[in-house]
């Protein structure tokens, strides 16, 4: 989430009207995230989130995406629910955008998990493994390691603290990737963004995920290798160390649902690393082509480098588990 396209006090009523949410109260721009421009709004009856979809999200996509988080409704998986406009329909146009207004999910992103958390993020990630499982949806993983070569191609970093000594690098680690990249596992949709602050937890209790706008199909246990990047390190003095009681939580939690294959096991490695090239290479893009004027927190592309350095370091899975 973050704040690109802004917006006043009387487009505020224009959307109320819109969407017809009665009074709104009280509105403010959210500054976390990166991706789309999104506001808390306060009507005098509840909380709902307003969405401006950005550059980087396709409008064809929408409609997946919308549908998606509809019908994770409908099979009680705690996610934002969109809201239907006057005209019948999930998306409507702000400033020429595309936008949507989704309810509000209790809770807030948790500064620090513990392992308990990551037992029941696990848990709840192969809950709504099971319940998509069963939507008929598809949307081809727009940030999969098939698509690195183009963002990579596109970022200039000559003048970059990284230096330009680390493209070789990107460019070797990206081949080897994808040379090693398994085949034929287990696939259908995943969330495909599961950060600390997609995940809400109220009074220590896991309340839901949010922000689906990476949402596609892929192979399961893509997610977990994400999540392990986004969630499983520990920070000590600028340093990412890798946390193994985390992973074998969060693994543990995921397999009371549904238990990996071997193939799936085998495959840890490699999915790890390209989960941590691909946020790599994103937050390099980000650092250089984020506007100034855009209210937005922009990540630090040399976490993901350190993660990288760090899976490539191992090997197999019983070296996350142990």
């Amino acid at each position: 989430m973050a704040v690109y396209t802004k917006i006043t006090n009387k487009e505020i009523i224009s959307i109320s009207d819109m969407y017809c949410l009665g009074k709104v109260v009280k509105f403010k721009g959210i500054k976390k995230g990166i991706e789309n421009t999104n506001y808390l709004l306060k009507t005098d009856k509840k909380k709902l989130i307003l969405t401006i979809f950005e550059k980087r999200v396709q409008k064809k996509d929408l409609p997946f995406f919308m549908n998606l988080m509809n019908k994770l409704n409908k099979k009680n998986i705690v996610c934002p629910k969109p809201l239907k406009n006057k005209k019948g329909q999930y998306l409507s146009k702000i400033k020429g955008k595309s936008a949507c207004i989704v309810s509000f999910i209790e809770g807030k992103d948790k500064i620090k998990l513990n392992s308990k958390n990551c037992f029941e993020i696990g848990k709840n990630i192969a809950k709504f493994h099971k319940a998509s499982n069963k939507i008929k949806l598809y949307r081809r993983n727009s940030m999969s390691v098939t698509q690195l070569d183009f963002l990579l191609k596109n970022i200039n970093i000559k003048s970059s603290k990284l230096g330009s000594e680390i493209l070789p690098a990107l460019y070797k680690n990206l081949k080897d990737i994808k040379r090693e990249w398994p085949k034929n596992l287990p696939s259908g949709i995943i969330h495909g963004d599961l950060f600390i602050d997609n995940i809400f937890f109220n009074k220590n209790n896991f309340s839901g995920f949010i922000d689906f706008y990476f949402s596609c199909n892929d192979f399961l246990m893509y997610e977990i290798a994400i999540c392990i990047n986004a969630l499983c390190f520990d920070r000590k003095n600028n340093k990412f160390i890798i946390n193994h009681k985390k992973i074998k939580n969060l693994i543990d939690g995921y397999e009371t649902i549904r238990v990996f294959s071997k193939k799936e096991r085998d495959s840890l490695n490699v999915l790890c690393r390209g989960a941590a090239l691909r946020y790599l290479l994103t937050r390099i893009y980000d650092y250089f082509n984020t506007s100034k004027s855009a209210l937005i927190k922009i990540k630090d592309p040399k976490e993901y480098l350190q993660k990288l350095i760090i899976h490539n370091n191992l090997n197999n899975y019983k070296n996350y588990y142990n």
